[in-house]
């Protein structure tokens, strides 16, 4: 089995997904933010504050490819991991790529109360709108496209399972 690789914007469920897809089929579940917080000795917005993002976006780089040469696994990664393209390219060359996706009003739902995001500073829903145009077309690359807007936990990772597994038996003919 390949790395399963999860990226989407913020809010879109990766890391509670990330983690039932990986007990799901009995491998390892790591978080990229994690391995971050870990590697840095602070949080994320503890590390923007002393450092910036473009540190931030070098040790997310890093990371990332550190531990996709530790699969199989579950990665679950930032939202704006997919942003620099040598990530991009590390990602399809060492795994599955599934972005999850949400609509507009269900990320501000999911996130409104959430205080643990530096890129949300000075409002939510705002920040959300713009950050979302931003990105648009940012998760395209990902082979597996999965929309988790009103869906069950059980039902998205049942879905990323029919998909891994379609997208598997097509590479092998």
């Amino acid at each position: 089995m390949k790395n399963l690789i999860l990226v989407g914007f913020m809010g879109t469920g990766k890391t509670t997904v990330g983690v039932a897809l990986a007990d799901s089929l009995g491998i390892a579940h790591n978080d990229l933010d994690h391995a971050i917080i870990e590697e840095a000795g602070c949080s994320i917005p503890e590390l923007f504050a002393r450092h910036g993002e473009a540190y931030f976006r070098d040790l997310e780089s890093r990371l990332l490819s550190q531990l996709l040469d530790n699969g199989p696994q579950v990665l679950t990664t930032g939202g704006g991991a997919v942003l620099r393209r040598q990530n991009v390219e590390v990602m399809l060359a060492k795994g599955t790529v599934i972005a999850l996706h949400a609509s507009e009003e269900e990320l501000i739902r999911r996130l409104e109360n959430d205080t643990s995001r530096p890129l949300l500073a000075g409002g939510v829903a705002e920040r959300v709108r713009t950050l979302l145009a931003e990105r648009a077309g940012a998760y395209d690359f990902a082979p597996i496209q999965v929309d988790t807007t009103g869906k069950s936990l059980r039902a998205v990772v049942d879905e990323i399972r029919a998909q891994v597994v379609e997208s598997a038996e097509d590479g092998q003919q």
